[in-house]
């Protein structure tokens, strides 16, 4: 299926989920952090209903295809099938302010944050984050940058394998930058350790976060029009019912 189709055909019927799921997306840099033993869902998680709505709407596939060719780097004659990292030159939202997609999300993300003199409101030297996968604080510097990631929600070399590769590179660089639906900023642990891992096999640390970062998962599965396997629908519809 098209990638533009599947805008036209979700994008009006799922703009509720979408927008409460966008919200949900940065609910954590609340002044206060979640107790680390707690088991209910994180505050303005999507409930029950919402996520059966998104898993009703998504595709599944029996198991993930491997149609090779994905090449992420853009040196070195490496394909760079999703264009530059963290390039401004997207249609996403966001796209072409003069920022670079990776301070965008720091920009919008982090609580007390500041930038680097300079600058304007673009490069952020400094800010907190109450992190979407363990719940806790993380200092951010621009001197210690590595300490926060920027995690693709649904991993690039897994949409390359489950339809990306077939769409335009317009596209894909979209999909790579999109701040709206797909790019969360997260510590660096728990992105290291996640990876192109999809939800079968890789769930947040804290199970208070996994009402919602399944949330964010199908949404952009359904934004996107791509497909979850049959492992990951079984998972997400476990999360699904304790939510």
């Amino acid at each position: 299926m098209r990638i533009d189709q599947g805008f036209q055909r979700n994008s009006r019927r799922l703009r509720w989920a979408a927008c409460v799921l966008v919200v949900v997306a940065y609910a954590a840099t609340c002044d206060t952090v979640l107790d680390p033993f707690r088991t209910a869902p994180a505050p303005g998680s999507p409930t029950r209903e919402q996520l059966d709505t998104l898993l009703a709407a998504v595709e599944s596939v029996p198991s993930r295809p491997r149609p090779g060719g994905y090449e992420r780097g853009c040196s070195g004659g490496q394909a760079c099938v999703f264009g530059p990292a963290w390039t401004d030159a997207n249609d996403a939202a966001h796209g072409r302010d003069g920022c670079d997609t990776r301070n965008n999300v720091l920009g919008t993300t982090l609580t007390s944050v500041a930038f680097q003199p300079g600058t304007g409101e673009c490069v952020v030297a400094s800010g907190t984050l109450a992190d979407p996968y363990s719940g806790v604080l993380v200092d951010f510097t621009r001197a210690d940058g590595a300490a926060v990631h920027v995690d693709h929600v649904y991993p690039l070399a897994t949409a390359w394998d489950m339809g990306a590769s077939e769409w335009t590179r317009e596209q894909r660089i979209r999909f790579a930058n999109d701040v709206e639906f797909n790019l969360l900023a997260v510590n660096r642990r728990d992105n290291m350790d996640k990876g192109d891992k999809t939800p079968a096999d890789w769930l947040p640390p804290h199970p208070a976060y996994h009402c919602f970062y399944a949330g964010k998962y199908l949404t952009v599965a359904v934004q996107y029009a791509l497909p979850v396997t049959d492992a990951d629908r079984r998972a997400l519809a476990d999360v699904a019912a304790r939510c």
